[in-house]
């Protein structure tokens, strides 16, 4: 059986065939030599070309995409669902998340642009006009937003579940084959942070420097390889390459779109840190830069003194003098857990329970061999500031109070009926999908070319629409 508490619960066939990662390392074309483009199926109204399906393994290449399936056959499935929930949508008069297709475009040419190395080397890649490929992925983000729309739609018929359904599903489930949630911790925290200003001027200092050094003849990006922080590039002489924009922060973009080619800026502040930046090449709303980064460093005066000052609450909070959460009310910096005398949740569900790979490295550490009640020695860890943006946050101090542990166990109603809900739900919601599409492919006429006869499609139904 599935591990419960590992499934995505997003529902199937949400991310179009576009998007789906599959493909096997490409070889030679399937198709008979001197076949340009032809139909090699039709799904109701709509058509499937060949050179649909060999777009996408483009675009699949250009993203290192792999499977075990063979690619064309599980392109051409993912499209006929794909296709049958387009038409769908269409009889129930669903219309385009305008928003969300032009936020999805948009991200999807400045990520194509920026892997290429540009907009002439995209349009040599696809052997099309940038305006041509605009247009045909458009229409796969508006053909998208109305798949997704009709899923949600079919999903959302399910009857409301109740404790009966969810008792029906323990039931039907072999004991010993319930999955196991994993142990869970409730904490609760009291950060302070180190003297960042004084941190910032003296990074600030250095850049400066350097600045003045590349003014003075050194090369940049010698200076980079030596000094810069970001590993990435810092190897290549801090060059980042042709790039849109739009990925990188908008204070580092507005300093370099405004830069002419060949000045040094001067020093630039990101969420990442610290910068110097020349860029080195600009086309339209693309450019290409180098740039030296430093983000501030803390002594071990900064720490020794964090640590002195926890130490301290730690032993008030022990001696009976302030209870914890009044200790985090008055003296803890971190604004997210202070207001709720320190009780920390995880930034992505909100849930005060954190499993132990929801925990920080260094939280983790401190609290593993810690009881309920306790509290750990300070240690040094980063706050959330950058979860979003998947990089790493901010140093900060703190001690942690063990809450609750909730060892593991096998699922139980009594225990974890809100995640076994959602896990019922969750399968109700797939099963209600599938159905609609076996039903939907034996009443709409369907034909596939016989050159996918020997597909082993996930679906027994596509093999008999193969014509002869």
């Amino acid at each position: 059986m599935d591990n419960l508490w590992n499934i995505d619960m997003k529902l199937k066939l949400l991310i179009p065939a576009l998007l789906v990662a599959a493909t096997l390392p490409l070889g030679a074309q399937k198709y008979k030599a001197g076949l340009v483009d032809k139909t090699v199926a039709v799904v109701g109204g709509e058509v499937i070309m060949i050179s649909d399906i060999e777009g996408q393994i483009q675009q699949m290449k250009a993203q290192g995409m792999n499977s075990d399936r063979d690619m064309r056959c599980e392109i051409l499935e993912n499209m006929m669902e794909s296709k049958i929930f387009l038409m769908q949508a269409r009889i129930d008069s669903l219309t385009v998340n305008s928003d969300m297709v032009e936020g999805e475009l948009t991200q999807r040419m400045d990520q194509f642009r920026t892997y290429m190395g540009g907009d002439e080397e995209l349009e040599k890649y696809f052997g099309k006009p940038l305006y041509k490929l605009r247009q045909e992925w458009k229409q796969m983000f508006e053909d998208q937003s109305l798949t997704q729309q009709e899923q949600a739609q079919i999903a959302q018929r399910i009857p409301e579940l109740t404790p009966q359904d969810v008792k029906e599903y323990l039931d039907t489930v072999n004991k010993e084959n319930l999955p196991v949630v994993p142990i869970k911790y409730q904490l609760s925290q009291i950060s302070v942070y180190p003297d960042r200003q004084a941190a910032s001027m003296a990074v600030k200092e250095k850049l400066l420097s350097l600045r003045e050094r590349i003014i003075a003849g050194e090369k940049f990006a010698t200076l980079a390889r030596i000094y810069s922080e970001d590993p990435g590039s810092a190897r290549k002489g801090g060059e980042l390459g042709m790039a849109s924009k739009s990925i990188f922060w908008p204070a580092f973009s507005d300093a370099a779109m405004a830069l002419r080619p060949g000045v040094i800026s001067q020093i630039v502040e990101t969420p990442d840190g610290f910068h110097i930046i020349e860029v080195l090449e600009k086309k339209g709303d693309m450019f290409n830069a180098r740039h030296i980064l430093l983000k501030p460093q803390y002594t071990e005066e900064d720490r020794e003194k964090a640590f002195k000052r926890l130490d301290s609450l730690k032993t008030k909070i022990q001696d009976g003098e302030m209870t914890f959460a009044l200790a985090a009310r008055f003296f803890s910096e971190d604004l997210a857990t202070r207001t709720n005398g320190g009780q920390m949740a995880d930034p992505a569900s909100g849930s005060s329970y954190f499993e132990i790979d929801q925990l920080k490295p260094a939280d983790y550490m401190a609290i593993k061999d810690l009881k309920e009640g306790e509290i750990s020695a300070p240690v040094e860890s980063q706050d959330n500031e950058g979860y979003q943006q998947g990089r790493g946050g901010n140093t900060v101090y703190k001690i942690i109070r063990v809450d609750k542990i909730l060892p593991a166990h096998p699922a139980s109603f009594e225990n974890d009926y809100p995640d076994l809900l959602q896990q019922v739900q969750g399968r109700k919601q797939m099963e209600a999908i599938d159905k609609f599409l076996d039903e939907k492919i034996k009443t709409t006429y369907v034909v596939i070319d016989p050159m996918f006869k020997g597909c082993d499609f996930s679906r027994e139904v596509w093999k008999s629409k193969v014509s002869e």
